[in-house]
């Protein structure tokens, strides 16, 4: 065998190898959103009913039930999901069906999706919703390997857990949603800033007071190619309604978000980042990217602080996830510690002493939730703080 074969042998067998490690990212075998059948439960075995409104550049599935595919769209699509979290829901997990009958009673269940034929129709949807919440929206952006369905649940997951009281909107970019496709992926979420920058401002055009915006993984890499592209027309801030920006175990090389920092400019308003030293999956995404540190793994906190960033770093807290790379929605703590920032009134310390505090005050009523002691420390561009959770 020729020595570029072996090279190409090579690499082939470390991307099988990590895609093997990281099949765990999206979950589920069965990516029907909607159930060929649905139990009838009474009201008293719902914790909760949610709208999620989506912005895609998915294609449409030839499965209905599926609804959106991992194909990309010359056009952004619009919709709405009507979702119900059951009473034996549990903070920090998704409960899910197979394929066949859905029983609401003890899954997440997506009732009805709706369609809307234009950009009007969804804004004047969206207009109607925000103003009954409050003039409050949250955007969220998933990330790789993550189809439809999953991305549905997630984002219904975190506005419940997270007891959000605004309008939660998924935008959702045309990842496969299979282990092998990473660069596919990429290069979807890459070919979708444009629509989330579109998506953006659509929001703020539509009545929202504040957007915040809160991306996982590969979606932070689409976020900040949004964010800087705002910056570059000069609304950097949407108009002074852009909130929180939460960018949690984000899929970015250093190098890369350092640039797109400099093109943005240190925010009015603090981004958070949360990062954790055993993230797997973000351990094999920078093998693929070269052995090349993300920004969701990255040891020197203090470096990124500086760019006008709270770094929260999670490394000692426990979920199931053998990744480590979903620690922000699966931990009861900091699922809830995203709530408290999310429905803040907006009049955060530059410093970062409002999510220093906010985080003591639910260690302290939710350190019975975890079986041993940790510690979150919260890096801030001026101080240090060390956090203990737990037992």
């Amino acid at each position: 065998m020729s020595v570029s074969g072996s090279v190409t042998c090579g690499f082939r067998g470390l991307f099988v190898a990590a895609a093997m490690v990281l099949a765990g990212c999206a979950g589920q075998p069965s990516h029907e959103l909607i159930g060929a059948t649905t139990v009838t439960v009474p009201a008293s075995a719902l914790a909760g009913s949610h709208q999620i409104f989506v912005a895609t550049t998915r294609a449409k599935s030839k499965d209905a039930r599926q609804v959106f595919s991992g194909e990309r769209s010359d056009h952004v699509a619009y919709a709405t999901v009507e979702m119900t979290v059951p009473a034996v829901h549990k903070i920090g997990q998704i409960e899910r069906a197979n394929r066949g009958v859905v029983d609401p009673a003890k899954y997440f269940t997506a009732t009805s999706v709706s369609g809307y034929r234009d950009d009007a129709t969804f804004s004047n949807a969206l207009r109607a919703d925000i103003a009954r919440r409050g003039g409050r929206a949250l955007v969220f952006i998933h990330g790789y390997n993550t189809q439809f369905d999953d991305a549905v649940y997630r984002i219904t997951q975190i506005a419940h857990d997270a007891n959000y009281k605004g309008t939660p909107v998924l935008f959702t970019w045309a990842s496969a949603g299979r282990t092998v496709d990473y660069v596919y992926d990429n290069n979807s979420a890459t070919e979708a800033r444009d629509a989330l920058e579109e998506t953006l401002r659509l929001i703020a055009d539509s009545g929202a007071k504040r957007v915040d915006i809160v991306a996982h993984s590969m979606g932070n890499w689409v976020t900040m190619e949004a964010l800087r592209q705002l910056a570059i027309t000069h609304d950097r801030d949407l108009d002074g309604k852009l909130g929180d920006v939460v960018l949690a175990s984000p899929d970015i090389d250093v190098d890369v978000f350092k640039s797109q920092m400099r093109r943005y400019g240190k925010p009015d308003r603090p981004f958070v980042v949360f990062a954790s030293a055993n993230d797997r999956a973000l351990q094999i995404s920078g093998l693929i990217a070269g052995r090349r540190p993300r920004l969701g793994d990255y040891a020197d906190s203090q470096e990124i602080a500086d760019l006008g960033i709270v770094v929260a770093d999670i490394s000692a807290v426990k979920v199931e996830d053998r990744l480590n790379h979903t620690k922000f929605a699966d931990n009861p703590l900091l699922v809830q510690m995203l709530g408290e920032r999310l429905n803040s009134d907006g009049t955060a310390n530059p410093a970062g002493d409002e999510i220093t505090q906010r985080v003591n005050t639910l260690a302290q009523g939710l350190g019975q939730t975890f079986a041993s002691a940790a510690e979150i420390i919260i890096t801030t561009p001026i101080n240090v703080v060390k956090v203990a959770v737990g037992q």
